[in-house]
């Protein structure tokens, strides 16, 4: 598995596993290529798989009651994409996971991740430890949404994910901030006059 190392680079950085469990833990997880376009997860089905990205980037959304997209993150190289719900309760998923450019994922089934559980506790606190952390940037979110102007939520999400604000179109990144594309893009246009 050619991407292999980049997971393996995160567990023992985050989870300070040896080598030997390292080995074994790798065993657990399968590369997925995902064309640009493709959904990996679609509202009203399950979610089987939790994936870490190694190169591209998704778009999770869900679809409102007009049909309209609303973004509610993006994951690039070195994120995790999963309905942690759907995941954990086996139950139809509400959200959309979408590749925005040719990527591959490694991925796990919810059962592999349960033997792996078993298998290292150390990898166990390591999800819990993230899924808190999720939490964290979640509540953090609904605090800036509530209390930041637009434009300071732009400003805070292009410092926060430059290399995600290159590659995306304003569209998206409006769908993400709850705002008008065209604000996003007097924003933007306002930014490059400040430098000239």
């Amino acid at each position: 598995m050619y991407y292999k190392h980049l997971l393996e680079h995160f567990l023992k950085k985050n989870a300070g596993l040896s080598r030997a469990e390292l080995e074994s833990l790798s065993l657990y997880y399968t590369e997925q290529k995902i064309a640009k376009g493709e959904h990996l997860l679609r509202g009203g089905e399950i979610c089987e798989i939790e994936g870490y990205v190694v190169k591209g980037c998704f778009k999770v959304y869900v679809i409102d009651e007009r049909g309209e997209e609303k973004v509610l993150y993006f994951a690039a190289p070195d994120w995790w994409v999963v309905d942690i719900d759907s995941f954990e309760n086996q139950q139809a998923s509400e959200l959309y996971i979408q590749a925005l450019e040719d990527s591959v994922l490694l991925i796990i089934s919810r059962s592999d991740k349960e033997k792996l559980y078993k298998e290292m506790p150390k990898v166990e606190r390591l999800f819990r430890i993230m899924y808190q952390k999720a939490i964290v940037a979640w509540q953090k979110r609904l605090i800036r949404n509530h209390s930041m102007s637009a434009e300071d939520r732009y400003h805070h999400f292009i410092r926060t994910y430059p290399e995600i604000a290159e590659q995306i179109t304003n569209k998206l990144i409006a769908s993400y901030l709850g705002i008008t594309q065209e604000f996003v893009s007097v924003i933007r246009k306002r930014r490059l006059e400040k430098k000239i």
